[in-house]
């Protein structure tokens, strides 16, 4: 009955298409005239009044403030309805104008008055009561119009006309009061937020009418025995929502749990990949968009929201060291990669999400033209959910920084996304992204984002050994590598030079050595200091870049290569910080000390994928060799040259068997 608005929404909002007037002034301009017209029927209806039966019109009145508080709340809706509609049209049918629009003006008035937690403002309460005058009126009039009346109409379609005129007049001034401060269509709003309410009017409607027809053979005292039946049905039906919505709330709280509990696994992600939670926000602002604007279903859209989230869950399943490698993946390494959507889907499906999560991220690799992973299926055969967030994906990778490049800007990543539509990518979805690319990309940056983080980086000091013990050092044997010639001179530096020379005097005639042997536009010696590499020498035409990059292990080519063991063969100079002008490819090993990773060697190329294999062996070789010079070279700094240790003496079987099958003639 009365048109309760929510005054504090925003009302400058974004608009497709600026109006001719301000969205402020418009809204002062509508609440203005509704208030106007609304006093202006409410004055002039009391300036009729009369009553028939004053006794009858009092004890109408009390039974209408009594319930005027009283709302029907609907299973499966947000909005409710005032349990005194129902009141409002009985007084159209039975009493004349000026009597419903003391009793419902009144009763709008009480509610502000009785049932308000905030401060009230006087023009809100002047509209409420202006929308309800209006609303009454209008009503009035179509149900008693003369020009109806005229017409051969039984009572049931006046009544019918009656709801629909009550209808209308209490929802579309409302509707147009939101419509204007959110932006929105009229008819939009109304058929999202109202038209659900519908049916109910005409029950109300039918009701008033069973009422009169009570009143006209019972006599207006025996009618009023409708009230306490209202009261128990309203309290019946009150109980039976009440378990409804218990129900409802037991099984929301269980999705949630679900939900909940594989956000947590989520997580478990971004202790392995730490781009993973910045993309994971940003792909599913731009997915539920994209989702929404295609008209996807609310399962749908709950699917599209839930995976967009869950979709890298699979990663778990995946090695630490492919999963952050700053470079391109072996194939070996691709292979088990392309594990990640099928074990996610695998998780996933033990949480019985009441929505089809599982096909999206099963999907969500996927090609338009079958050539995706891991099932093959092309075209519409892929869900519409694993569409959008394959596009999505995509573009958000593109332009994120990714441990094996730089980020490309926004309009090159949609442009290189645009060039795989029908190929790779859903075309409608591309077409709808490249439309909305820059909106949802503000709309993303505008998210508030999730401060928590994992606690990955603290030290335990607690804990002194296993139970089990600790590993007992071990030798893995020989290893045989095909000797080059040349290698035995540099390993004869290797074994003479870190006691008569400075650190870096050592590591300039040790890769200088080296370059003539394994030709390169650039080099980098890193030693490892704690956690953090630190360079030691570097030539080439980015020799001044190269050695400004003291970095955190873990971070860049270097750090991924100190922190992990691991070589990388042909990963992008890019994703270093500093700038790598002119440089494609690297190619970078450990330096292997006596128990972890001493530093890094890193060689450079102007040509992509410049590095071979066999150059990755014969360095490799060379590592545990090359990490006994930087731990003397560590030891000479820290004690001097007379304490140095020569690296004969240190090497291990295996740097020794090394070094017998490099030396040639």
């Amino acid at each position: 009955m009365g048109t309760n608005i929510v005054w504090d929404t925003p009302v400058e909002m974004a608009r497709t298409e600026a109006p001719s007037i301000p969205v402020d002034a418009q809204v002062k301009i509508f609440v203005s005239l509704v208030i106007v017209l609304g006093w202006i029927e409410l004055v002039y209806g009391l300036g009729q009044w009369r009553s028939a039966n004053a006794v009858a019109f009092l004890v109408y009145l009390v039974i209408v403030l009594l319930l005027s508080g009283w709302k029907l709340q609907l299973p499966g809706v947000t909005g409710a309805i005032a349990a005194t509609f129902v009141l409002v049209m009985i007084g159209i049918v039975s009493l004349n104008l000026s009597e419903v629009l003391i009793a419902g003006c009144a009763a709008v008035l009480l509610q502000h008055l009785w049932q308000s937690t905030k401060n009230l403002r006087p023009v809100q309460m002047l509209f409420d009561v202006a929308g309800a005058s209006i609303a009454i009126t209008a009503s009035y009039r179509v149900f008693h119009s003369s020009w109806l009346r005229s017409l051969p109409l039984e009572m049931p379609v006046m009544l019918a006309l009656l709801g629909c005129a009550y209808f209308a007049a209490t929802t579309v001034v409302t509707a147009s009061f939101i419509a204007l401060t959110e932006g929105q269509s009229i008819r939009q709003v109304w058929r999202k937020s109202y038209l659900w309410a519908f049916p109910y009017y005409l029950l109300g409607a039918a009701t008033a009418g069973l009422f009169d027809v009570a009143k006209q053979h019972l006599g207006s005292q025996t009618s009023l025995l409708v009230v306490p039946v209202a009261f128990l049905g309203y309290g019946t039906y009150r109980k039976y929502l009440g378990r409804l919505e218990q129900e409802k709330k037991h099984a929301n709280e269980t999705a949630d749990l679900h939900l909940r509990t594989i956000e947590s696994l989520a997580l478990a992600i971004e202790a392995k990949d730490h781009t993973t939670h910045d993309h994971l926000q940003r792909v599913q602002t731009y997915a539920m968009e994209i989702a929404k604007e295609m008209n996807l279903s609310e399962n749908e859209l709950q699917a599209v929201r839930a995976a967009s989230l869950m979709h890298d869950i699979g990663k778990i399943a995946v090695p630490e060291h492919i999963v952050c490698k700053p470079g391109k993946l072996t194939p070996g390494e691709f292979e088990k990669m392309k594990v990640h959507p099928v074990v996610g889907a695998e998780i996933l499906s033990r949480a019985h999400f009441p929505y089809p999560v599982v096909p999206i991220v099963r999907s969500h690799h996927e090609k338009w033209d079958g050539s995706g992973y891991p099932d093959g299926l092309r075209g519409t055969e892929i869900p519409i959910g694993a569409r959008i967030l394959s596009v999505v994906d995509c573009l958000d990778a593109l332009a994120s920084d990714r441990q094996y490049r730089r980020a490309l800007p926004l309009g090159k990543a949609m442009e290189m996304v645009a060039e795989q539509a029908g190929t790779a990518f859903d075309p409608e979805v591309v077409q709808i992204l490249q439309r909305r690319y820059i909106e949802l990309e503000q709309l993303a940056r505008g998210t508030p984002a999730d401060s928590f983080s994992l606690s990955t980086s603290i030290k335990i000091e607690r804990g002194a050994a296993p139970a089990a013990g600790f590993e007992e050092s071990s030798d893995s044997g020989a290893v045989s590598v095909a000797p080059i010639a040349g290698w035995g001179a540099l390993l004869d530096v290797l074994e003479t030079l870190p006691g008569l020379l400075a650190p870096r005097e050592v590591f300039a005639l040790c890769t200088g050595r080296l370059q003539e042997l394994m030709p390169c536009d650039g080099l980098a010696v890193y030693m490892r200091c704690d956690d953090t590499l630190i360079p030691q020498l570097a030539s080439g035409a980015n020799a001044e870049a190269l050695l400004s990059l003291k970095m955190s292990v873990g971070e860049g080519l270097p750090g991924w290569v100190a922190a992990n063991g691991r070589p990388i063969l042909n990963g992008h100079p890019s994703v270093n910080s500093g700038e790598m002008s002119g440089l494609r490819s690297a190619l970078a090993i450990p330096l292997e000390g006596q128990e972890e990773v001493a530093g890094v060697l890193a060689l450079f190329r102007a040509q992509p994928d410049a590095f071979s294999a066999g150059d990755l062996q014969h360095l490799m070789a060379l590592g545990p060799l090359l990490g006994l010079v930087v731990e003397n070279c560590r030891a000479h700094g820290q004690r001097g040259r007379n304490n140095v240790i020569p690296i004969a003496s240190q090497a291990t079987p295996r740097a020794r068997s090394l070094q017998q099958n490099l030396v040639t003639v």
